[in-house]
């Protein structure tokens, strides 16, 4: 399990090698893979820990040196978005009441009563504002599909969240990520990236343990 981590870290970290890599070894077939790595981390409850946010703006930055299509990379990555939202919500109307019960290993409790509290707080809006959030943008689909969300609702904030986080963060790899800097700093900035993305995150496990001390 630690060298499993310690890959996928070395991958998230050194991402934009292993893109250039991946787009020299299987050329066009590179949009598949990002499809279903996407399609995984948004659609599929037992693997959060996939790459997104870093993805996103390292393939942007790849499609600016001319490897790949921007417009093509944001449809494919827009379309992972939206089938993978809708599977984990048909996983959790129908399959996720029996995991619970089971207490099913693969699901981390913790990360789904974040998710819950996140989803009650914002309605709706939670599948907008959770696409930004690692983890959170994992669990929230699923948890609207526990809830039994109205489908045609659930449905226009899944295509507004994935414009809305997909679109920006490849413009920004496609506008910023060939400059020299930039280039020269990938590694840092691809950090910087994920370590803003889970302020939010971290925040609220910060404050939950501020509360569980103060009433105890």
């Amino acid at each position: 399990m630690v060298e499993i981590i310690q890959q996928l870290a070395e991958f998230i970290l050194h991402i934009d090698d292993h893109l250039v890599e991946l787009t020299q070894q299987y050329g066009i077939y590179i949009y598949i893979i990002l499809f279903l790595i996407l399609f995984a981390e948004t659609g599929l409850v037992i693997t959060p820990f996939l790459p997104g946010d870093s993805l996103l703006f390292a393939a942007g930055a790849l499609c600016a040196s001319g490897n790949m299509n921007v417009v093509l990379l944001i449809s494919i990555c827009v379309a992972a978005a939206i089938l993978g939202n809708i599977t984990n919500f048909y996983i959790g109307k129908y399959v996720g009441p029996k995991l619970l019960q089971q207490k099913s290993k693969w699901i981390k409790e913790d990360y789904l009563i974040k998710t819950q509290k996140f989803y009650d707080k914002h309605g709706g809006k939670a599948l907008i504002l959770g696409r930004y959030l690692p983890f959170v943008r994992t669990f929230v689909p699923f948890v609207a599909g526990i809830g039994q969300m109205n489908e045609s609702k659930f449905n226009l904030y899944n295509i507004v969240g994935a414009l809305a986080w997909i679109v920006p963060i490849v413009l920004v790899g496609y506008w910023f990520g060939n400059i020299p800097f930039v280039k020269e700093n990938f590694s840092l900035i691809v950090l910087c990236i994920l370590i803003i993305s889970l302020i939010p995150l971290i925040a609220g496990v910060i404050g939950s343990l501020l509360n569980f001390k103060k009433n105890n």
